[in-house]
């Protein structure tokens, strides 16, 4: 029974870390690809460390459920045995995928406060792929997913 448990915690620990969003500034769909994008010049001004989490923990809640439905119908005995078991198996399983993806799916990254050269002031939260230092001159790339580059 505990083999058969631990088998079908791997997958679903996969499952979930494959939900975890690219934020990074060097991290492109291929949606993105071949599309312009507007740019501005801009100087950091501030940056703080800040932590990105998902705010979409379904997969998790649904295959910690499914998991614990299939896992907890497994328990001995007669067929009330057998439901009683997939029910609470999928409870606690919901519970435990909600909190497993919300864990696995939490990022670090850098919230970057800029002044565009016409004076506006712009916040980017972006993945911590990229450092700038206030004060360095940089880009601010508009569009689907914003990013803060350095200006080459």
């Amino acid at each position: 029974m505990k083999k058969y448990v631990s088998l079908m915690a791997l997958p679903l620990m996969i499952s979930l870390n494959a939900c975890t969003a690219d934020i990074g500034a060097n991290d492109y769909y291929a949606s993105s690809a071949n599309r312009v994008s507007a740019t501005q010049a801009c100087t950091v001004v501030s940056l703080r460390p800040v932590t990105v989490k998902s705010n979409d923990n379904n997969a998790g809640t649904l295959l910690g459920a499914a998991a614990g439905g299939v896992a907890g119908s497994a328990i001995g005995g007669d067929n009330t045995a057998h439901i009683l078991g997939a029910i609470g198996g999928a409870v606690i399983g919901g519970i435990a995928g909600d909190a497993t993806q919300a864990q696995l799916s939490k990022q670090t990254g850098y919230e970057y406060v800029v002044r565009m050269d016409n004076g506006t002031m712009a916040t980017v939260v972006q993945g911590n792929d990229v450092y700038i230092q206030p004060g360095q001159r940089c880009l601010v790339i508009y569009g689907k997913q914003a990013r803060v580059i350095p200006y080459n």
